[in-house]
């Protein structure tokens, strides 16, 4: 829908009705931003103690000693 059509659209609507549609539009941008801002807060250290690495992480693994060599 471009935006002529939905000017066109809005601009046959009843005052109230407008009214309606600005409400919602700003809602609308508001949970865009709240969503944006929620995953631009990042918290350092919120995993820490959730992954735990085994102590032979780093030995070679059976089956690729050829590839390894």
């Amino acid at each position: 829908m471009t935006d002529i059509q939905l000017y066109t659209k809005l601009s046959d609507l009843p005052l109230e009705l407008k009214s309606e549609v600005s409400d919602f539009i700003d809602f609308l941008k508001e949970k865009k931003f709240k969503k944006l801002e929620k995953m631009k807060k990042r918290i350092p250290g919120k995993a820490k103690g959730l992954i735990k690495m085994k102590s032979n992480f780093d030995d070679p693994i059976e089956g690729f000693n050829e590839y390894m060599q």
